[in-house]
Protein backbone atom coordinates (compact mmCIF):
# COMPACT_ATOMS: atom_id res chain seq x y z
CA UNK A 1 0.00 0.00 0.00
CA UNK A 2 0.95 3.73 -0.24
CA UNK A 3 0.18 7.17 0.99
CA UNK A 4 -2.63 9.06 -0.82
CA UNK A 5 -2.27 12.44 -2.55
CA UNK A 6 -5.93 13.95 -3.37
CA UNK A 7 -5.80 17.27 -4.82
CA UNK A 8 -8.32 18.83 -8.09
CA UNK A 9 -7.26 21.37 -9.83
CA UNK A 10 -10.63 23.49 -9.11
CA UNK A 11 -8.98 24.05 -6.18
CA UNK A 12 -7.27 25.98 -7.45
CA UNK A 13 -9.65 28.06 -8.99
CA UNK A 14 -11.03 29.43 -5.81
CA UNK A 15 -9.21 32.70 -5.22
CA UNK A 16 -10.59 35.74 -2.55
CA UNK A 17 -8.83 38.48 -4.52
CA UNK A 18 -5.00 39.59 -5.21
CA UNK A 19 -4.46 40.73 -1.70
CA UNK A 20 -5.77 37.64 -0.10
CA UNK A 21 -2.95 35.42 1.28
CA UNK A 22 -5.08 32.03 1.25
CA UNK A 23 -4.35 31.59 -2.55
CA UNK A 24 -3.95 28.87 -5.34
CA UNK A 25 -0.19 29.62 -4.94
CA UNK A 26 -0.21 27.92 -1.62
CA UNK A 27 -1.34 24.28 -3.76
CA UNK A 28 1.88 25.26 -6.40
CA UNK A 29 4.07 25.59 -3.97
CA UNK A 30 3.32 22.27 -2.57
CA UNK A 31 3.12 20.80 -5.86
CA UNK A 32 7.06 22.81 -6.17
CA UNK A 33 8.51 21.33 -3.52
CA UNK A 34 7.16 17.74 -3.46
CA UNK A 35 9.25 17.58 -7.23
CA UNK A 36 12.30 19.25 -5.83
CA UNK A 37 12.27 16.96 -2.72
CA UNK A 38 11.67 13.71 -5.22
CA UNK A 39 9.00 12.77 -3.31
CA UNK A 40 6.10 13.29 -6.05
CA UNK A 41 6.33 9.97 -7.80
CA UNK A 42 6.38 8.06 -4.56
CA UNK A 43 2.77 9.17 -3.57
CA UNK A 44 -0.39 7.64 -5.12
CA UNK A 45 -2.05 10.68 -6.44
CA UNK A 46 -5.91 10.46 -6.20
CA UNK A 47 -8.42 12.78 -7.70
CA UNK A 48 -10.77 14.52 -4.86
CA UNK A 49 -14.52 13.68 -6.02
CA UNK A 50 -17.22 16.05 -5.20
CA UNK A 51 -19.05 15.82 -1.72
CA UNK A 52 -22.52 14.79 -2.11
CA UNK A 53 -24.22 17.31 0.57
CA UNK A 54 -25.43 14.31 2.70
CA UNK A 55 -21.66 14.13 4.00
CA UNK A 56 -21.84 17.71 4.70
CA UNK A 57 -25.30 17.54 6.39
CA UNK A 58 -23.84 15.32 8.92
CA UNK A 59 -21.68 18.87 10.52
CA UNK A 60 -23.49 21.48 8.91
CA UNK A 61 -27.01 22.67 9.25
CA UNK A 62 -29.14 22.99 5.84
CA UNK A 63 -29.38 26.59 6.39
CA UNK A 64 -25.36 26.70 6.10
CA UNK A 65 -24.77 24.81 2.96
CA UNK A 66 -27.50 26.74 0.96
CA UNK A 67 -26.50 29.80 1.94
CA UNK A 68 -23.07 29.21 0.74
CA UNK A 69 -24.28 27.40 -2.42
CA UNK A 70 -26.72 30.33 -3.04
CA UNK A 71 -24.08 33.33 -1.83
CA UNK A 72 -21.82 32.03 -5.23
CA UNK A 73 -21.23 35.31 -7.31
CA UNK A 74 -21.87 34.40 -11.36
CA UNK A 75 -18.51 36.77 -12.01
CA UNK A 76 -16.64 38.47 -9.44
CA UNK A 77 -16.79 38.59 -5.31
CA UNK A 78 -19.19 38.00 -2.73
CA UNK A 79 -17.73 38.64 0.79
CA UNK A 80 -19.62 36.40 3.51
CA UNK A 81 -17.40 37.82 6.50
CA UNK A 82 -13.94 40.50 5.80
CA UNK A 83 -11.54 37.77 5.56
CA UNK A 84 -13.98 34.88 4.23
CA UNK A 85 -15.03 35.72 0.13
CA UNK A 86 -16.59 33.58 -2.43
CA UNK A 87 -15.76 33.75 -6.42
CA UNK A 88 -17.83 31.82 -8.94
CA UNK A 89 -15.45 28.59 -8.77
CA UNK A 90 -15.36 28.55 -4.37
CA UNK A 91 -18.92 26.26 -4.24
CA UNK A 92 -17.32 23.39 -6.46
CA UNK A 93 -13.46 23.64 -4.83
CA UNK A 94 -15.35 23.68 -0.96
CA UNK A 95 -16.90 20.20 -2.48
CA UNK A 96 -13.49 19.10 -3.67
CA UNK A 97 -12.35 19.36 -0.06
CA UNK A 98 -14.38 17.70 1.63
CA UNK A 99 -14.99 15.33 -1.04
CA UNK A 100 -11.47 14.18 -1.01
CA UNK A 101 -11.45 14.32 2.77
CA UNK A 102 -14.39 11.57 2.80
CA UNK A 103 -12.54 9.82 -0.20
CA UNK A 104 -9.25 9.24 1.49
CA UNK A 105 -11.17 8.49 4.79
CA UNK A 106 -12.75 5.34 2.46
CA UNK A 107 -9.74 4.80 1.10
CA UNK A 108 -8.07 3.91 4.37
CA UNK A 109 -10.60 2.54 6.09
CA UNK A 110 -10.76 -0.03 3.06
CA UNK A 111 -7.12 -0.52 3.19
CA UNK A 112 -6.63 0.89 -0.51
CA UNK A 113 -4.20 3.15 1.43
CA UNK A 114 -2.01 3.37 4.67
CA UNK A 115 -3.11 6.82 4.71
CA UNK A 116 -3.28 10.33 2.86
CA UNK A 117 -2.90 13.75 2.35
CA UNK A 118 -5.27 16.11 1.21
CA UNK A 119 -3.72 19.31 -0.46
CA UNK A 120 -6.92 21.25 -0.85
CA UNK A 121 -8.42 24.79 -0.36
CA UNK A 122 -10.46 26.32 0.63
CA UNK A 123 -9.60 24.99 4.36
CA UNK A 124 -12.20 23.75 7.08
CA UNK A 125 -11.61 24.05 10.69
CA UNK A 126 -12.65 27.67 11.10
CA UNK A 127 -16.39 26.37 9.97
CA UNK A 128 -18.88 26.02 12.43
CA UNK A 129 -21.80 23.98 12.14
CA UNK A 130 -23.72 27.18 11.27
CA UNK A 131 -21.02 29.37 9.98
CA UNK A 132 -18.52 29.93 7.36
CA UNK A 133 -15.40 31.86 8.79
CA UNK A 134 -11.61 32.28 8.82
CA UNK A 135 -10.83 31.53 4.88
CA UNK A 136 -13.19 28.61 5.28
CA UNK A 137 -16.73 27.43 4.31
CA UNK A 138 -16.94 23.63 4.88
CA UNK A 139 -15.27 21.69 8.44
CA UNK A 140 -13.16 19.36 6.22
CA UNK A 141 -11.99 17.31 8.80
CA UNK A 142 -14.88 17.52 11.21
CA UNK A 143 -17.01 16.57 7.55
CA UNK A 144 -14.31 12.77 7.41
CA UNK A 145 -14.41 12.43 10.80
CA UNK A 146 -18.33 12.02 11.19
CA UNK A 147 -17.80 10.12 8.20
CA UNK A 148 -15.88 8.08 9.70
CA UNK A 149 -18.09 7.52 12.64
CA UNK A 150 -21.42 7.21 10.89
CA UNK A 151 -20.77 5.41 7.85
CA UNK A 152 -17.94 3.39 8.66
CA UNK A 153 -19.24 2.52 12.01
CA UNK A 154 -15.93 3.54 14.25
CA UNK A 155 -16.02 4.14 18.61
CA UNK A 156 -13.16 6.65 18.59
CA UNK A 157 -11.71 8.88 16.36
CA UNK A 158 -8.84 11.53 17.23
CA UNK A 159 -8.07 14.72 15.60
CA UNK A 160 -4.93 16.75 15.82
CA UNK A 161 -4.94 20.75 15.03
CA UNK A 162 -1.10 22.08 14.94
CA UNK A 163 -2.30 25.23 12.39
CA UNK A 164 -1.33 28.53 14.68
CA UNK A 165 -4.79 29.21 14.78
CA UNK A 166 -7.30 27.19 17.29
CA UNK A 167 -9.83 25.27 15.14
CA UNK A 168 -12.71 26.48 16.87
CA UNK A 169 -15.17 25.25 14.13
CA UNK A 170 -13.82 21.57 14.73
CA UNK A 171 -14.51 22.12 18.71
CA UNK A 172 -18.03 23.49 17.85
CA UNK A 173 -18.82 20.28 15.62
CA UNK A 174 -17.56 17.66 18.05
CA UNK A 175 -17.61 18.97 21.82
CA UNK A 176 -18.64 16.68 24.76
CA UNK A 177 -18.81 14.02 21.71
CA UNK A 178 -16.99 11.06 24.00
CA UNK A 179 -16.50 9.67 20.62
CA UNK A 180 -14.09 11.96 19.61
CA UNK A 181 -10.53 12.95 21.22
CA UNK A 182 -9.37 16.54 19.58
CA UNK A 183 -6.39 17.79 20.55
CA UNK A 184 -3.33 20.51 19.24
CA UNK A 185 -1.67 23.80 19.76
CA UNK A 186 -1.96 27.37 18.80
CA UNK A 187 -1.00 30.75 19.19
CA UNK A 188 -2.91 32.69 22.24
CA UNK A 189 -4.43 35.41 22.14
CA UNK A 190 -4.74 35.04 18.67
CA UNK A 191 -7.52 34.43 16.24
CA UNK A 192 -10.02 33.41 17.09
CA UNK A 193 -10.01 33.81 20.51
CA UNK A 194 -10.96 30.31 21.13
CA UNK A 195 -9.81 27.52 22.84
CA UNK A 196 -8.71 28.32 26.24
CA UNK A 197 -11.56 29.23 28.23
CA UNK A 198 -13.50 26.13 29.83
CA UNK A 199 -12.67 23.45 27.06
CA UNK A 200 -14.98 20.23 26.64
CA UNK A 201 -13.57 17.26 28.64
CA UNK A 202 -12.53 15.58 25.21
CA UNK A 203 -11.10 18.90 24.06
CA UNK A 204 -7.13 19.21 24.88
CA UNK A 205 -5.75 22.34 24.09
CA UNK A 206 -2.27 23.86 24.40
CA UNK A 207 -2.19 27.23 23.86
CA UNK A 208 1.32 28.75 23.18
CA UNK A 209 2.23 32.12 23.32
CA UNK A 210 3.87 34.30 20.49
CA UNK A 211 7.85 33.49 19.78
CA UNK A 212 7.19 29.87 21.48
CA UNK A 213 9.98 28.06 19.63
CA UNK A 214 9.67 24.35 18.20
CA UNK A 215 11.58 22.49 21.49
CA UNK A 216 8.97 24.19 23.80
CA UNK A 217 6.28 23.39 21.36
CA UNK A 218 7.43 19.79 21.83
CA UNK A 219 7.83 19.74 25.16
CA UNK A 220 4.34 21.70 25.97
CA UNK A 221 3.01 18.37 23.58
CA UNK A 222 4.73 15.90 25.13
CA UNK A 223 3.73 16.71 28.51
CA UNK A 224 0.23 17.82 27.33
CA UNK A 225 -1.88 15.33 25.45
CA UNK A 226 0.50 13.11 23.79
CA UNK A 227 -0.48 10.50 26.64
CA UNK A 228 -3.99 11.10 26.70
CA UNK A 229 -4.03 10.59 22.88
CA UNK A 230 -2.61 7.06 22.92
CA UNK A 231 -4.66 6.20 25.83
CA UNK A 232 -7.73 6.92 24.08
CA UNK A 233 -6.72 4.34 21.69
CA UNK A 234 -8.62 5.97 18.23
CA UNK A 235 -9.17 3.86 15.81
CA UNK A 236 -8.06 6.48 13.13
CA UNK A 237 -6.39 9.76 13.56
CA UNK A 238 -7.05 13.06 11.84
CA UNK A 239 -4.53 15.70 11.23
CA UNK A 240 -6.06 19.42 10.67
CA UNK A 241 -2.69 20.08 9.07
CA UNK A 242 -2.01 24.37 9.37
CA UNK A 243 1.40 24.78 8.90
CA UNK A 244 0.88 28.70 9.46
CA UNK A 245 2.98 27.65 12.98
CA UNK A 246 6.36 27.91 10.73
CA UNK A 247 8.97 30.66 12.03
CA UNK A 248 9.10 32.19 8.45
CA UNK A 249 5.66 32.55 7.95
CA UNK A 250 4.06 36.14 8.90
CA UNK A 251 0.54 35.46 9.51
CA UNK A 252 1.80 33.68 12.96
CA UNK A 253 4.03 34.48 15.40
CA UNK A 254 4.94 30.87 16.74
CA UNK A 255 8.45 29.53 16.00
CA UNK A 256 8.14 26.35 14.55
CA UNK A 257 9.96 24.44 11.82
CA UNK A 258 9.63 21.88 9.13
CA UNK A 259 11.56 19.51 11.61
CA UNK A 260 9.12 20.12 14.56
CA UNK A 261 6.33 18.94 12.25
CA UNK A 262 7.81 15.93 11.03
CA UNK A 263 8.38 15.25 15.02
CA UNK A 264 4.61 15.86 15.67
CA UNK A 265 3.67 13.41 12.45
CA UNK A 266 6.18 10.64 14.05
CA UNK A 267 4.83 11.06 17.51
CA UNK A 268 1.14 10.94 16.23
CA UNK A 269 2.08 8.43 13.42
CA UNK A 270 3.28 5.81 16.46
CA UNK A 271 0.14 6.06 18.30
CA UNK A 272 -1.90 5.46 15.07
CA UNK A 273 0.59 2.58 14.18
CA UNK A 274 -0.34 1.10 18.43
CA UNK A 275 -4.48 1.42 18.00
CA UNK A 276 -5.32 2.38 14.47
CA UNK A 277 -3.68 0.43 11.87
CA UNK A 278 -1.61 3.27 11.22
CA UNK A 279 -4.73 4.92 9.72
CA UNK A 280 -4.25 8.82 9.23
CA UNK A 281 -5.87 11.35 6.66
CA UNK A 282 -4.30 14.69 6.66
CA UNK A 283 -6.21 17.71 5.48
CA UNK A 284 -4.48 20.89 4.50
CA UNK A 285 -5.25 23.73 6.22
CA UNK A 286 -3.21 26.67 6.91
CA UNK A 287 0.26 28.27 5.50
CA UNK A 288 1.19 31.18 3.84
CA UNK A 289 4.49 31.18 3.24
CA UNK A 290 4.90 29.54 -0.09
CA UNK A 291 8.53 28.40 0.41
CA UNK A 292 7.60 27.09 4.17
CA UNK A 293 4.67 25.87 3.24
CA UNK A 294 6.07 23.59 0.67
CA UNK A 295 8.65 22.27 2.46
CA UNK A 296 6.71 22.05 5.61
CA UNK A 297 4.48 19.63 3.59
CA UNK A 298 6.98 17.42 2.17
CA UNK A 299 8.76 17.13 5.98
CA UNK A 300 4.72 16.16 7.02
CA UNK A 301 4.59 13.74 4.20
CA UNK A 302 8.27 12.08 4.32
CA UNK A 303 6.94 10.94 8.08
CA UNK A 304 3.44 9.35 6.66
CA UNK A 305 5.13 7.76 3.69
CA UNK A 306 8.36 5.97 5.40
CA UNK A 307 10.25 8.16 2.79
Amino acid sequence: MATGFYTHPDCVRHEMGEWHPECPERLRAIEDQLIAGRIDGLLERREAPLADESSLLRVHTPEHVAYVRDSVPATGYFPLDPDTVLNPHSYRAALRAAGAAVAATDAVLQGELDNAFCSVRPPGHHATPTRAMGFCLFNNVAIAAHHALEVHGLSRVAIVDFDVHHGNGTEAAFSNDPRVFMCGIFQHPFYPFSGFDHPAPNMHNIPLAARTSGMAAREAIDFGWLGQLDAFRPEMIFFSAGFDAHREDDLGGLGLTEADFAWITEKVKAIAMRHAKGRIVSCLEGGYNLSALGRSVVAHLKVLADI
